[in-house]
């Protein structure tokens, strides 16, 4: 409709100018990966499963070849989806991280506010944080993601659109966690299952916009036992001071470098409920972390929102889901499953 703010997902890198979106909560009580109840009302979260044979093919296919030429997912119009009601808001809930807690004494303070640059403040996050690797219709793909405390110890968040676009879900899923230069330093995890959240699955929402996964075992040991785990904040409100990461690897970046971003958040006022960010991260930093108090010494926080989306007219602003009811609804399934 002319007059309408349009939204678009991160472009492709040969568009050479950025017009869409990634491909891309301080909380008052703290519950264990196994208690933090779901407030009633959510739909139950969606769930697809990953055969055993799609899990091998999946860890083989991704050579350190594939991983470096994999491109940032394109995608659609945000504003050909639909955006409901705002997300369905519950008891503020915390889960505690369990990544280790050693300092990085030989890092000094990262810049904040900051609109994008490399992470050298090493830390837990190096560690959970990762490349999301993909088949999309036909093509190799990537994403951002993060591994969380949780039940399973198994669990990776990301956001929706890596996970299911366009009525299917994406195959030869993995999460590869502290990711460098085609580099795999703790394992390609294959995912057992995907999930996401109802209104992204049926509608493509972006109000709704998270995924997560469970992956297998490798070599004997969970995913948290060997990377660690952050924490999670759910219904915390909005105007926080958070930190983003991801893997952008649309121009002018490759996806090779860790970035992150920094800044106090606001309430989207135009066509989401989302926190906005100033950030310049690009395509393939889409599901990548978002965290409340995050520890710059220890690199551990709760996460509470993903990169998600930028408008076409706000290119160094990104904007990530309010983790509210349903996607604490998701959380719980995941680490259940």
């Amino acid at each position: 409709m002319r007059g309408t703010p349009r939204t678009r997902r991160i472009p492709r890198p040969a568009l050479g100018v950025l017009i869409g979106v990634t491909a891309l909560f301080t909380a008052g009580t703290l519950a264990t990966p196994a208690g933090a109840a779901p407030e009633p009302g959510p739909s139950p979260a969606r769930v697809h499963s990953v055969p055993a044979s799609a899990q091998q093919q999946a860890r083989d296919f991704w050579t350190p070849e594939r991983m470096r030429s994999a491109v940032p997912l394109d995608l659609l119009d945000a504003d050909a989806r639909s955006t409901d009601a705002a997300p369905r808001a519950g008891r503020p809930a915390t889960v505690a991280p369990t990544a280790p807690t050693a300092g990085t004494a030989d890092v000094g303070p990262a810049a904040f506010p900051n609109g994008g640059g490399a992470w050298t403040g090493g830390g837990a996050v190096v560690n959970t944080a990762g490349r999301v690797f993909f088949t999309y219709q036909g093509r190799t793909a990537s994403c951002s993601g993060n591994a969380v405390t949780s039940a399973n110890k198994s669990t990776v968040i990301t956001a929706g659109h890596c996970v299911k676009l366009e009525g299917a879900w994406h195959t030869d899923w993995v999460f590869v966690p502290g990711y460098h230069d085609g580099q795999a330093p703790h394992g390609r995890w294959t995912a057992t299952k995907t999930l996401s959240t109802p209104q992204w699955t049926a509608s493509e929402d972006i109000n709704y916009d998270v995924g997560a996964a469970v992956v297998a075992p490798l070599a004997g040991q969970r995913l948290t036992d060997v990377v660690g785990g952050q924490g999670l904040a759910f219904n915390t409100g909005y105007n926080l001071r958070m930190y983003a990461f991801g893997f952008p690897a649309a121009a002018p970046y490759d996806g090779q470098r860790f970035i992150y971003c920094s800044g106090t958040t606001n309430r989207d006022f135009l066509l989401s409920n989302d926190h906005g960010m100033g950030c310049d991260m690009t395509g393939g930093s889409s599901g990548g972390p978002w965290f409340t108090k995050f520890d710059e010494a220890t690199g551990t926080g709760l996460q509470s929102s993903v990169n998600s989306f930028k408008y076409n007219f706000l290119p160094n602003r990104m904007y990530g889901p309010y983790f509210g009811a349903d996607a604490q609804n998701l959380y719980q399934a995941a680490q259940s499953s």
